[in-house]
């Protein structure tokens, strides 16, 4: 761009860190209304983690949530025994793990859950 202001964001030499954590809500891959799996939104995050890992050759652990298929709150609010409603919660993410490990390796970025 001629006559642009912006200056182009500089990548280290060497990354601080040579793993890294990155914790994902589930309803950061929700669809719109907040439920289930956006798959554009699956591909994207696949892609900047896999970008990500080439560039600065980096190890990603990623943390998901599950939150956009099951909150044990609701099903406690709902007179639902704590320890069931937690297990959902952990089925959900489960879920959410392997739907992000599927965009990955369709990237071409090896992972597993």
């Amino acid at each position: 761009m001629a006559g642009s202001d912006v200056t182009p964001i500089r990548q280290p030499d060497r990354p601080a860190w040579k793993r890294v954590v990155l914790k994902l809500s589930g309803e950061a891959l929700a669809e719109p209304t907040g439920f289930g799996l956006d798959t554009n939104v699956l591909h994207q995050v696949a892609t900047e983690i896999k970008d990500v890992r080439e560039n600065l050759k980096i190890d990603i652990a990623v943390v998901v949530g599950g939150g956009n298929f099951w909150r044990g709150l609701k099903g406690t609010g709902q007179g639902m025994d704590q320890a069931q409603a937690d297990f959902m919660g952990m089925i959900a993410t489960v879920m959410n793990g392997l739907a992000l490990q599927d965009a990955l390796e369709r990237v071409g970025q090896q992972s597993r859950v």
